[in-house]
C-alpha cells in the first residue's frame, strides 16, 4: 500500500482551486487554512490519493510531494537553483548510482543538493563544500523537509583548500571560477569517473576548457539544455507563450 508516513512532505490539493500546499508532515502537526485546520495524525496512514477534510469539512487531497514538486515550487531559495531540466541530465551523465560518494560545490539552495542525495539512497552520501554559512543552512533546512539532510555532509570552506576526499565517484561544481579548482577536483575522482561544472557564461566556458585540455582528462562536452512547454488544451496544442531558455552551460570530462 501507498501509504502516508509520518516523516513525508505530502501535497494538500484543493481541487475547487487547483491549487497546491506543501507540508512536510514531521514538522507541521497542523496545517491551517481558510476553510479550517488539518492534523497531521489525521493524514498518517492514509493511501496517497485520498481525501481528507479539514475540521471545518473542506476536502482536500493528499498527494506525494515529487522531488521536482518541491525544488520547483517550495524549495526556500537563497541563490539561482540548478533547474530539473539540467539536474537531470548532469546526475546521468554523471553516472549517479545508489551508494555513491558525490562531492559539490557550492551548497547553493540544495537543489542539486537534493537530487544526489535522493539518488545515491541511503548507503551513499553527498559532500558539500560551500564557504558562506548562511547557504549551508538553508540548504538543509530545505533538504530536512524532504528527508534527505541525513544523506549529506555540509563542510563550511572554501575549496581553494582543496578536497578532503580522494575516493569520489563523482564530482559536481558550481562556482565562479571552476578552473582555478579542476586539479583539486582531479585528485578527488576516482579513476574512469566524471567530473562536471555548470557555468552560465561562454566567458567561463573557454577558461575551464583551457584547463581541462592541459591535464588528463577524455570526453570533455559541452552543451545546454533548452526546454519548451505546450498549452495544454486539445483543441488548440500549440507552445506556450514564453520559454524559459538558457539556464546554464554544462561541461563533462571523464579522469584518466
Amino acid at each position: 500500500m501507498n501509504k502516508v508516513k509520518k516523516e513525508d512532505t505530502v501535497i494538500f490539493y484543493d481541487r475547487e482551486k487547483d491549487k497546491k500546499y506543501f507540508i512536510n508532515l514531521a514538522l507541521t502537526p497542523k496545517f491551517g487554512t481558510e476553510h479550517g485546520i488539518i492534523e497531521a495524525e489525521n493524514v498518517i496512514g492514509l493511501e496517497y490519493g485520498s481525501e481528507v477534510k479539514t475540521h471545518k469539512g473542506y476536502p482536500y487531497l493528499v498527494l506525494p510531494a515529487t522531488l521536482h514538486d518541491f525544488i520547483m515550487y517550495k524549495l526556500n531559495r537563497l541563490t539561482q537553483i540548478v533547474y530539473p531540466k539540467d539536474a537531470a541530465y548532469i546526475a546521468l551523465r554523471l553516472d549517479v548510482k545508489p551508494g555513491d560518494k558525490i562531492i559539490e560545490s557550492g551548497i547553493g539552495s540544495g537543489a542539486m543538493t537534493a537530487v544526489f542525495a535522493h539518488i545515491v539512497g541511503e548507503n551513499g552520501k553527498v559532500i558539500s563544500y560551500e564557504k558562506r554559512e548562511e547557504f549551508i543552512r538553508n540548504a538543509l533546512s530545505n533538504l530536512r523537509k524532504l528527508g534527505l539532510d541525513h544523506r549529506v555532509t555540509a563542510k563550511n570552506r572554501d575549496i581553494a583548500e582543496g578536497f578532503d576526499e580522494t575516493d569520489a565517484d563523482a564530482v559536481f561544481l558550481d562556482v565562479r571560477e571552476p578552473w582555478l579548482y579542476i586539479e583539486h577536483a582531479y585528485r578527488a575522482l576516482k579513476k574512469g569517473r566524471m567530473l562536471g561544472i555548470l557555468v552560465p557564461t561562454v566567458n567561463q566556458i573557454i577558461k575551464t576548457l583551457e584547463k581541462l585540455e592541459n591535464m588528463p582528462f577524455i570526453d570533455v562536452e559541452v552543451l545546454e539544455i533548452l526546454l519548451r512547454h505546450y498549452k495544454t488544451v486539445p483543441e488548440r496544442l500549440r507552445p506556450e507563450d514564453r520559454m524559459p531558455a538558457h539556464t546554464a552551460f554544462l561541461i563533462f570530462a571523464r579522469k584518466v
